[in-house]
């Protein structure tokens, strides 16, 4: 098992730290997406197994680089941002796999409608900041879920019946976390 960061919380970092999806375009194309308001702690034990995250994301941050695909994806056939403005992720459960390699157990709330995912968590390493006396620590997330089991239930379909948006998302996270020394 790799050298784990010392115990104690580490907040995530947004300068340093994305939230992205891809979901699938008619079939062809993949439309890859960010969220820039988001915030999160993690929560280091003695062992992973001991440790724990929490975030939450603004959906009103998205962008796809197309405002009025943004503007779509806030609205109540996706995100419904007016009635449900947050997006949240709360672990479970985190086991080893292999190395640096783990896999964590989430509730994730998207729509007011909370299910469990699972995820791919890489631990990155730990180091010194650029600012005296703090550490930082990288981990990379990644997993995928079923739009509708969130009730994200548009179903544009072209004259063939092609699905205009995937029901699979993709979810991409890479989180810089410091902690004071």
């Amino acid at each position: 098992m790799s050298n784990l960061p010392a115990p104690g919380v580490y907040s995530v970092d947004p300068t340093h730290s994305t939230v992205s999806f891809i979901a699938r375009h008619l079939v062809a194309a993949k439309v890859r997406g960010n969220f820039t308001d988001f915030s999160g702690a993690i929560t280091i034990g003695d062992t992973f197994e001991s440790s724990s995250v929490v975030a939450e994301v603004q959906a009103k941050s998205i962008t796809t680089a197309n405002e009025m695909r943004d503007s779509h994806i806030q609205s109540a056939d996706f995100l419904d941002q007016e009635h449900f403005p947050t997006l949240n992720l709360k672990s479970t459960k985190i086991s080893a796999k292999s190395g640096d390699k783990y896999e964590l157990l989430a509730d994730l709330t998207v729509r007011g409608v909370t299910k469990p995912v699972t995820f791919e968590l890489e631990y990155l390493g730990t180091g010194p900041s650029m600012t005296p006396g703090v550490s930082v620590t990288g981990f990379e997330v990644s997993g995928e879920i079923d739009r509708r089991d969130f009730g994200v239930n548009f179903e544009g379909t072209l004259e063939n019946g092609s699905l205009i948006v995937g029901n699979k998302i993709a979810i991409e996270i890479a989180v810089e976390a410091h902690q004071s020394a």
